[in-house]
């Protein structure tokens, strides 16, 4: 599996407007289900017009094609909040998250020199509780609560520090 990540270009709004068409993908994301298609378009449209020093968007390309993609939010040269979504619902659970969160984190630290990068789970997203524990975020206390797939649940927030990710091992 070639994996890399990569600034998003003109014509990755189509992938996004298929993605935006899986109901499980959008409630998985928080994504709205059924957004019309060019709602969606003129958003990634917007997102690639537009460039805000503190919100980095790459590209996750697994051979090629584009699977999803990563965020950095709220950057500001210490820290920023780490997004990930898997467009490919058929990549679920075969560790292209976990190495496209590798990529980003490594790049948060090492290119971008923060010294900590947050993240927020919905407190019954199993699966991206796993990829946090994965990639060696801790949990370090919870959220406001928000809707997470027609309920109301608490956000977990999780820290990792530079010099854990420096000297941390796969625990797989």
């Amino acid at each position: 599996m070639a994996l890399s990540l990569r600034p998003l270009r003109w014509g990755d709004e189509e992938v996004a407007v298929r993605w935006g068409a899986d109901d499980e993908f959008c409630l998985a994301t928080g994504w709205t289900p059924r957004l019309p298609p060019g709602h969606l378009r003129e958003h990634w449209q917007g997102i690639l017009a537009t460039h805000d020093p503190g919100f980095l968007r790459l590209g996750i390309e697994r051979d090629g094609a584009l699977v999803g993609f990563v965020d950095l939010a709220g950057l500001d040269g210490q820290s920023a909040e780490f997004g990930i979504a898997i467009g490919e619902r058929a990549l679920w659970g075969q560790g292209v998250g976990r190495a496209a969160g590798r990529l980003l984190l490594g790049l948060a630290f090492a290119e971008l020199g923060l010294r900590q990068v947050r993240a927020e789970v919905h407190l019954t997203n199993a699966r991206s509780h796993a990829l946090m524990r994965r990639l060696g975020f801790v949990a370090v206390g919870q959220g406001q609560s928000e809707e997470y797939r027609g309920a109301v649940v608490p956000l977990v927030r999780y820290a990792l520090q530079r010099e854990d990710f420096a000297s941390r091992r796969d625990t797989d």
